[in-house]
Protein backbone atom coordinates (compact mmCIF):
# COMPACT_ATOMS: atom_id res chain seq x y z
CA UNK A 1 0.00 0.00 0.00
CA UNK A 2 1.54 3.26 -1.16
CA UNK A 3 0.61 6.90 -0.13
CA UNK A 4 1.38 8.28 -3.09
CA UNK A 5 3.15 7.52 -6.74
CA UNK A 6 6.16 6.14 -5.82
CA UNK A 7 9.32 4.46 -7.75
CA UNK A 8 9.86 1.26 -7.82
CA UNK A 9 12.82 -1.21 -8.95
CA UNK A 10 12.36 -4.75 -8.60
CA UNK A 11 14.36 -7.94 -9.04
CA UNK A 12 11.98 -10.54 -9.53
CA UNK A 13 12.70 -12.51 -12.80
CA UNK A 14 14.84 -15.15 -13.30
CA UNK A 15 19.05 -14.56 -13.16
CA UNK A 16 20.12 -14.65 -17.02
CA UNK A 17 21.91 -17.93 -16.22
CA UNK A 18 18.78 -19.63 -16.12
CA UNK A 19 17.02 -18.12 -19.39
CA UNK A 20 17.49 -21.58 -20.86
CA UNK A 21 15.49 -23.32 -18.78
CA UNK A 22 12.21 -21.51 -18.87
CA UNK A 23 9.73 -23.74 -20.21
CA UNK A 24 7.25 -19.89 -19.54
CA UNK A 25 8.60 -16.97 -19.87
CA UNK A 26 8.36 -15.22 -15.89
CA UNK A 27 7.02 -12.14 -17.07
CA UNK A 28 6.71 -9.63 -14.78
CA UNK A 29 2.87 -8.15 -14.47
CA UNK A 30 1.60 -5.31 -12.32
CA UNK A 31 -1.66 -4.49 -10.61
CA UNK A 32 -2.99 -2.13 -11.99
CA UNK A 33 -1.21 -1.59 -14.87
CA UNK A 34 1.79 0.48 -14.83
CA UNK A 35 4.89 1.13 -18.01
CA UNK A 36 8.03 -0.47 -17.27
CA UNK A 37 11.59 -0.10 -18.07
CA UNK A 38 14.17 -3.26 -18.23
CA UNK A 39 17.56 -3.27 -17.59
CA UNK A 40 20.80 -5.14 -15.98
CA UNK A 41 22.57 -3.37 -12.99
CA UNK A 42 26.32 -3.96 -12.71
CA UNK A 43 26.20 -7.25 -11.28
CA UNK A 44 23.98 -8.73 -14.11
CA UNK A 45 20.74 -8.98 -12.84
CA UNK A 46 18.07 -8.25 -14.30
CA UNK A 47 16.28 -4.86 -12.72
CA UNK A 48 12.47 -3.77 -13.50
CA UNK A 49 11.91 0.25 -12.87
CA UNK A 50 8.35 1.51 -12.73
CA UNK A 51 6.37 4.09 -11.23
CA UNK A 52 3.31 2.81 -8.73
CA UNK A 53 0.37 4.81 -8.03
CA UNK A 54 -1.30 5.63 -4.51
CA UNK A 55 -2.98 2.32 -3.03
CA UNK A 56 -2.82 -1.17 -3.45
CA UNK A 57 -0.31 -2.37 -6.05
CA UNK A 58 0.75 -5.62 -6.72
CA UNK A 59 3.58 -7.27 -8.69
CA UNK A 60 3.18 -10.85 -9.62
CA UNK A 61 5.84 -13.25 -11.54
CA UNK A 62 5.27 -16.92 -12.45
CA UNK A 63 7.13 -19.23 -14.92
CA UNK A 64 7.51 -22.58 -15.51
CA UNK A 65 11.39 -23.90 -15.06
CA UNK A 66 12.91 -27.36 -16.10
CA UNK A 67 15.40 -28.38 -13.78
CA UNK A 68 18.16 -31.35 -13.60
CA UNK A 69 16.45 -32.57 -10.36
CA UNK A 70 20.09 -33.29 -9.81
CA UNK A 71 21.69 -31.60 -6.16
CA UNK A 72 24.11 -28.98 -5.77
CA UNK A 73 27.63 -29.75 -7.32
CA UNK A 74 30.09 -31.50 -5.05
CA UNK A 75 33.73 -31.03 -5.36
CA UNK A 76 35.45 -31.22 -2.40
CA UNK A 77 39.24 -31.30 -4.02
CA UNK A 78 38.64 -27.65 -4.92
CA UNK A 79 41.23 -25.29 -4.27
CA UNK A 80 41.64 -21.91 -2.86
CA UNK A 81 43.32 -19.73 -4.76
CA UNK A 82 46.33 -17.20 -3.43
CA UNK A 83 44.68 -13.43 -3.92
CA UNK A 84 47.64 -12.51 -6.14
CA UNK A 85 46.41 -15.30 -8.27
CA UNK A 86 42.68 -14.21 -8.38
CA UNK A 87 40.60 -13.13 -11.44
CA UNK A 88 40.36 -9.06 -11.08
CA UNK A 89 36.24 -9.70 -10.94
CA UNK A 90 36.92 -11.51 -8.07
CA UNK A 91 38.26 -8.70 -5.84
CA UNK A 92 35.40 -6.96 -4.80
CA UNK A 93 33.83 -10.09 -3.57
CA UNK A 94 36.88 -9.88 -0.90
CA UNK A 95 35.67 -6.87 0.43
CA UNK A 96 33.65 -5.75 3.67
CA UNK A 97 30.14 -4.90 2.81
CA UNK A 98 26.85 -3.65 4.08
CA UNK A 99 25.84 -6.94 5.93
CA UNK A 100 28.79 -8.77 5.56
CA UNK A 101 31.17 -6.64 7.85
CA UNK A 102 34.25 -8.34 7.68
CA UNK A 103 36.84 -5.87 9.89
CA UNK A 104 34.86 -7.02 13.07
CA UNK A 105 34.63 -10.45 12.33
CA UNK A 106 38.62 -11.29 11.06
CA UNK A 107 40.16 -12.05 14.32
CA UNK A 108 37.56 -14.53 15.37
CA UNK A 109 37.44 -16.16 11.90
CA UNK A 110 41.35 -17.16 11.60
CA UNK A 111 41.44 -17.95 15.37
CA UNK A 112 38.30 -20.87 14.35
CA UNK A 113 39.44 -21.35 10.40
CA UNK A 114 43.74 -20.50 10.16
CA UNK A 115 44.16 -24.28 10.72
CA UNK A 116 41.44 -25.87 8.34
CA UNK A 117 42.50 -26.92 4.95
CA UNK A 118 42.29 -24.22 2.87
CA UNK A 119 39.51 -25.00 -0.37
CA UNK A 120 36.64 -27.39 -0.05
CA UNK A 121 37.27 -28.45 3.53
CA UNK A 122 37.59 -24.70 5.14
CA UNK A 123 34.30 -23.19 2.99
CA UNK A 124 32.80 -26.57 4.26
CA UNK A 125 33.85 -26.01 8.07
CA UNK A 126 32.57 -22.33 8.12
CA UNK A 127 29.32 -23.47 6.75
CA UNK A 128 28.95 -26.14 9.81
CA UNK A 129 29.90 -23.50 12.31
CA UNK A 130 27.58 -21.31 10.98
CA UNK A 131 24.82 -23.74 10.61
CA UNK A 132 25.23 -25.08 14.40
CA UNK A 133 26.25 -21.16 16.14
CA UNK A 134 22.51 -19.66 14.98
CA UNK A 135 18.88 -20.48 15.31
CA UNK A 136 16.43 -19.89 12.27
CA UNK A 137 14.32 -17.96 13.65
CA UNK A 138 11.65 -16.65 11.08
CA UNK A 139 9.74 -14.15 13.93
CA UNK A 140 13.28 -12.44 14.63
CA UNK A 141 14.01 -10.71 10.99
CA UNK A 142 15.61 -7.85 10.80
CA UNK A 143 16.21 -6.12 8.10
CA UNK A 144 19.40 -3.86 9.28
CA UNK A 145 21.10 -7.12 10.82
CA UNK A 146 24.37 -7.59 10.04
CA UNK A 147 26.66 -10.63 10.47
CA UNK A 148 28.96 -9.82 13.18
CA UNK A 149 25.09 -8.85 14.92
CA UNK A 150 23.66 -12.63 13.85
CA UNK A 151 26.58 -14.34 15.34
CA UNK A 152 26.64 -11.85 18.60
CA UNK A 153 22.66 -12.57 18.71
CA UNK A 154 22.73 -16.53 17.87
CA UNK A 155 19.67 -16.11 15.62
CA UNK A 156 18.66 -15.17 12.12
CA UNK A 157 17.01 -15.72 8.85
CA UNK A 158 18.33 -17.82 5.73
CA UNK A 159 20.03 -14.48 4.53
CA UNK A 160 21.72 -13.79 8.39
CA UNK A 161 23.14 -17.09 7.71
CA UNK A 162 24.43 -16.27 4.53
CA UNK A 163 25.97 -12.83 5.32
CA UNK A 164 27.59 -14.41 8.22
CA UNK A 165 29.08 -17.00 6.12
CA UNK A 166 29.80 -14.55 3.14
CA UNK A 167 31.89 -12.10 5.60
CA UNK A 168 33.90 -15.50 6.68
CA UNK A 169 34.68 -17.00 3.56
CA UNK A 170 36.20 -13.04 2.78
CA UNK A 171 37.66 -12.73 6.09
CA UNK A 172 39.70 -16.28 4.98
CA UNK A 173 40.25 -15.03 1.91
CA UNK A 174 37.82 -17.17 -0.37
CA UNK A 175 35.69 -14.99 -2.57
CA UNK A 176 32.20 -14.99 -1.92
CA UNK A 177 28.80 -13.40 -2.86
CA UNK A 178 25.01 -13.38 -2.13
CA UNK A 179 22.32 -14.95 -4.60
CA UNK A 180 18.94 -14.75 -3.90
CA UNK A 181 16.28 -16.74 -5.38
CA UNK A 182 13.53 -19.99 -5.50
CA UNK A 183 14.52 -23.25 -3.40
CA UNK A 184 11.54 -25.07 -3.35
CA UNK A 185 10.56 -27.48 -0.59
CA UNK A 186 9.65 -30.36 -3.36
CA UNK A 187 10.92 -33.39 -2.23
CA UNK A 188 11.85 -32.57 1.44
CA UNK A 189 10.49 -34.22 4.54
CA UNK A 190 6.98 -33.50 5.85
CA UNK A 191 6.39 -31.09 7.46
CA UNK A 192 7.81 -28.17 6.08
CA UNK A 193 7.12 -24.45 5.89
CA UNK A 194 5.89 -22.60 3.07
CA UNK A 195 7.39 -22.04 0.04
CA UNK A 196 9.65 -18.51 0.41
CA UNK A 197 12.37 -16.83 -1.56
CA UNK A 198 16.12 -18.13 -0.01
CA UNK A 199 19.22 -16.73 0.40
CA UNK A 200 22.68 -18.63 -0.11
CA UNK A 201 26.12 -17.89 -1.04
CA UNK A 202 28.62 -18.80 -4.25
CA UNK A 203 32.56 -19.24 -2.96
CA UNK A 204 35.20 -19.10 -5.43
CA UNK A 205 37.40 -21.63 -5.92
CA UNK A 206 39.58 -24.11 -8.64
CA UNK A 207 38.80 -21.30 -11.20
CA UNK A 208 34.75 -21.51 -10.82
CA UNK A 209 31.65 -20.46 -8.52
CA UNK A 210 30.38 -23.10 -6.17
CA UNK A 211 26.81 -23.39 -4.42
CA UNK A 212 26.94 -23.19 -0.20
CA UNK A 213 23.97 -22.91 1.92
CA UNK A 214 24.71 -22.49 5.61
CA UNK A 215 21.18 -22.16 6.37
CA UNK A 216 20.06 -25.53 5.50
CA UNK A 217 24.23 -27.33 4.95
CA UNK A 218 23.22 -29.66 3.01
CA UNK A 219 22.79 -29.95 -1.43
CA UNK A 220 19.58 -29.11 -2.35
CA UNK A 221 17.32 -29.72 -5.67
CA UNK A 222 15.43 -26.77 -7.68
CA UNK A 223 17.36 -23.79 -7.05
CA UNK A 224 16.24 -21.14 -9.28
CA UNK A 225 18.54 -18.05 -9.15
CA UNK A 226 17.22 -14.94 -9.79
CA UNK A 227 20.03 -12.37 -8.12
CA UNK A 228 23.65 -12.09 -7.17
CA UNK A 229 25.33 -9.48 -6.01
CA UNK A 230 27.91 -8.58 -2.76
CA UNK A 231 25.21 -8.93 -0.21
CA UNK A 232 21.19 -8.52 0.48
CA UNK A 233 21.74 -4.78 0.17
CA UNK A 234 22.44 -5.09 -3.50
CA UNK A 235 19.71 -7.87 -4.63
CA UNK A 236 16.09 -6.27 -2.76
CA UNK A 237 13.58 -7.95 -4.63
CA UNK A 238 11.49 -4.37 -3.84
CA UNK A 239 13.09 -1.62 -3.35
CA UNK A 240 10.61 1.49 -3.02
CA UNK A 241 11.79 5.41 -3.28
CA UNK A 242 8.83 6.30 -1.10
CA UNK A 243 6.99 5.45 2.22
CA UNK A 244 4.95 2.04 1.95
CA UNK A 245 3.42 -1.14 4.00
CA UNK A 246 3.99 -4.79 2.84
CA UNK A 247 0.47 -6.17 2.88
CA UNK A 248 0.59 -9.57 1.49
CA UNK A 249 3.56 -11.60 0.46
CA UNK A 250 3.06 -14.95 -1.07
CA UNK A 251 5.53 -17.75 -2.66
CA UNK A 252 4.61 -20.86 -4.65
CA UNK A 253 6.81 -23.72 -5.83
CA UNK A 254 4.67 -26.84 -7.62
CA UNK A 255 5.77 -29.60 -9.19
CA UNK A 256 4.68 -29.45 -13.17
CA UNK A 257 3.21 -32.86 -14.59
CA UNK A 258 5.34 -32.82 -18.29
CA UNK A 259 3.81 -36.01 -19.40
CA UNK A 260 1.15 -35.87 -21.80
CA UNK A 261 -2.20 -34.69 -20.55
CA UNK A 262 -0.37 -33.84 -17.19
CA UNK A 263 -1.61 -30.85 -15.26
CA UNK A 264 0.20 -27.66 -14.79
CA UNK A 265 -0.72 -26.03 -11.59
CA UNK A 266 -2.20 -22.20 -11.51
CA UNK A 267 -0.17 -19.88 -9.10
Amino acid sequence: MLTQPTPVIAVLNVHYSRFGDLERADYLVTQPSVPLESYRDGFGNWCTRMIAPAGAFTLTTDGIFRDTGLPDPYAPDAQQHAVEDLPFDTLVYLLGSRYCDTDLLSERAWALFGQAAPGWSRVQAICDYVHESITFDYMKADSTRTAAQTLAGGHGVCRDFTHLGIALCRCMNIPARYCTGYLSEIGQPLPHPSDDFAAWMEVYLDGQWWVFDPRNNTRRTGRILVARGRDAADVPLTQIFGPGTLSDFEVWTHEVDDTPGGNVPAP
